[in-house]
């Protein structure tokens, strides 16, 4: 055996599992805003872990603000974190929840120029070779929490008719329409990712977190390409939602999505 003193090691999906069974618990309500967790020893006895394992779990929650770490007193749950409420869309209506939640929510503008659209920005909005789009990049937050990060590409001409202050205070498609510009449907897909190092540090989560992806591309009344936007949530903050009535004939009866729903915040 080799001299020096041992140094304690975690395993990083240890941590990441400790991590998540605590924030569930937060954010579940089973610890109320206020209350002391317990200590490290305990929780590493509960969780059959290290304490080393436990302290770097807990200071990812306290990263996100879900925990505040008392010097001498303890650690305790964060009241004004835990008081964050969620958003819930209703899919069906895709494009009034999105001015809704322009309106509710409040945006940080981080990236904004005109580059050559990026060869699947170029095909998904029907663009010819070499064409130039704006791109920009916002952090939507509630409640002063970062919930999704969304980058968007318009063509230039329709870039041109806002500036990037309008865009730093009011919602894309709302900016398009007070210019007289129109949108008419939009085709859009969903699916789950992890976080990279640089959405991670926007959206205050972990490398590797899971985070909703959502693609949407907007169209106008003659089918012609206004918005490519790629939007990452997440799942904590940010839930869909779509409402459904039964329809068709007997027999041949389905599921269809209701027009009427609202998109909600809790």
């Amino acid at each position: 055996m080799s001299g020096g003193t041992a140094r304690a090691t975690t395993d990083p999906l240890k941590t990441q599992t400790v991590y998540l069974i605590l924030r569930d618990q937060i954010l579940s309500g089973e610890w109320a805003p206020g209350d002391r967790l317990p200590g490290e020893p305990t929780l590493a006895a509960g969780q059959g872990v290290s304490r080393v394992t436990v302290r770097r779990a807990l200071a990812q929650l306290a990263e996100e603000g879900l925990i505040e770490r008392r010097a001498g007193a303890g650690t305790f749950v964060r009241v004004d974190r835990a008081k964050v409420g969620t958003l819930i869309t209703d899919v069906a209506n895709a494009f009034g929840h999105l001015l809704e939640m322009g309106r509710s929510t409040d945006v940080r503008l981080i990236a904004f120029s005109y580059v050559r659209a990026p060869e699947p920005v170029r095909v998904a909005l029907g663009l010819g070779e070499g064409a130039v789009v704006q791109r920009s990049v916002r952090v939507r937050l509630i409640d002063g929490t970062p919930f999704s990060y969304l980058t968007a590409h318009v063509p230039e001409e329709i870039g041109r008719v806002y500036s990037e202050t309008d865009l730093a205070h009011l919602p894309l498609l709302e900016l398009m329409e007070r210019t007289g510009l129109r949108t008419h449907h939009a085709r859009q897909e969903m699916t789950a990712v992890l976080a990279g190092p640089e959405v991670a540090e926007a959206l205050g989560v972990a490398v590797g977190s899971p985070l909703v992806s959502l693609s949407r591309v907007v169209f106008g009344p003659a089918d012609e390409g206004m918005e490519h936007l790629h939007a990452l949530y997440r799942p904590d903050l940010y839930s869909l939602r779509m409402d459904l009535v039964r329809t068709g004939r007997e027999g041949a009866r389905h599921w269809s999505a209701s027009a009427g729903a609202d998109a909600r915040k809790r």
